[in-house]
């Protein structure tokens, strides 16, 4: 057998990088924006899987959820193509096998600097009512979509250069004109994008945990170790039992109330001293200041590190922390205040916490990646 040349090898090369760079967005080089798109539209309503123990999700009147809009969403949410240099996508800080969190104190951007909080889990996202990220700035799901395109700490990129970029692609512009009934590529938008996102997102229903199995589905009965760990965490103030309880804050069925409070992460002398202003630097309301959003509980195991900063890598800190009555500052919330936790109590509770796990959402294919 002969061997190649030296040049004929680098252009081998060449041409093997050239095609995984157009496999990876697959984009065309002479698709005219004003070009007609050749696919059908036939919209089918995506009904949202929930048990009979969850309320009716949100939905919005003009983004209703139909099943091509959804996968296009989960098309959208796991494609890097959202990011300026196509290395990063939605799910680099939102993985399914952490609930749709991550494991890092902070998220990373693709210019690998670091953001200035923790990710989110995104379960359960559906019935949310008061406002999305730990500061609340986005009202809407489809908002929460669209902010980290920008955020030049996360994607960094513009929506002007993705509706660019969505818009030569080879597959999108079909799945846009089957999610949403356009005529051209250049119909396709930032404000489609985010919609389609919008609808993925509202899919990811948490609700087969052991807890729902045990208490609503009525199939076994909790550990001795559980039943002791759920007596401490729905505990109400008493004068029996110095605990505050948990459940002012987390309760049935999301185990968050979707509200804003400080949970004396970061100590603070004047309203006016919190390094993260949180909520408060959101709104410009000073009593907010600090005030970050109760996250769900559901999957917690699942989801370290803890708090808004990431502070706490194990659910003992977190356990520690509220014990010691947290840090002062002047709009602390009544129900953080010192309280007595046994060693036996802390593993009780946390006994309790990990029946929250839900191992059919971090292995629900429906929700993982298309691209697989």
């Amino acid at each position: 057998m002969c061997r190649p040349s030296n040049k004929r090898v680098f252009i081998c090369i060449v041409l093997a990088c050239c095609l995984f760079a157009c496999g990876k967005e697959d984009l065309c080089t002479d698709c005219a924006e004003n070009e007609g798109i050749v696919a059908g539209y036939a919209p089918k309503p995506y009904s949202i899987k929930a048990p009979s123990w969850f309320p009716a999700p949100i939905v919005l009147e003009d983004n209703p959820l139909t099943v091509d809009g959804v996968e296009l969403g989960r098309h959208l949410f796991y494609d890097p193509i959202l990011s300026r240099d196509s290395t990063q996508s939605c799910s680099s800080c939102h993985e399914q096998k952490y609930a749709f969190a991550n494991n890092d104190a902070v998220n990373k951007g693709i210019r690998g600097l670091n953001g200035n909080r923790n990710a989110m889990s995104l379960a359960n996202l559906a019935y949310h009512s008061r406002g999305f990220f730990w500061d609340g700035r986005a009202a809407t799901v489809e908002l929460l979509a669209f902010i980290p395109v920008e955020d030049d700490l996360e994607m960094d990129d513009t929506w002007e250069n993705v509706e660019v970029k969505l818009r030569r692609h080879q597959q999108y512009p079909a799945m846009f004109r089957k999610a949403f009934g356009i005529e051209k590529r250049s119909e396709i938008t930032r404000d489609l994008a985010t919609k389609a996102l919008g609808q993925f997102m509202r899919t990811l229903v948490s609700a087969q945990s052991r807890y729902d199995r045990v208490i609503w589905g009525r199939q076994g009965f909790p550990t001795d170790a559980e039943q002791r760990g759920m007596e401490l965490f729905f505990i109400e103030n008493n004068q029996v039992v110095n605990h505050p309880g948990c459940s002012h804050c987390h309760f049935n069925p999301f185990f968050t109330d979707n509200n804003f409070r400080n949970n004396g992460i970061t100590p603070a002398p004047t309203l006016e001293e919190f390094p993260d202003k949180g909520l408060g630097g959101f709104n410009n309301n000073r009593f907010d200041n600090g005030k970050f959003k109760v996250p769900t509980l559901r999957n917690i195991e699942l989801t370290a590190p803890y708090m808004h900063n990431g502070r706490f890598k194990t659910l003992e800190e977190v356990l520690d922390h509220y014990q010691s009555g947290g840090h002062p500052a002047p709009n602390v919330d009544p129900n953080i205040r010192p309280f007595s936790l046994s060693a036996q109590d802390k593993q009780d509770l946390i006994a309790f916490l990990k029946m929250l796990t839900d191992t059919s959402f971090i292995q629900n294919p429906d929700f993982s990646s298309p691209f697989r």
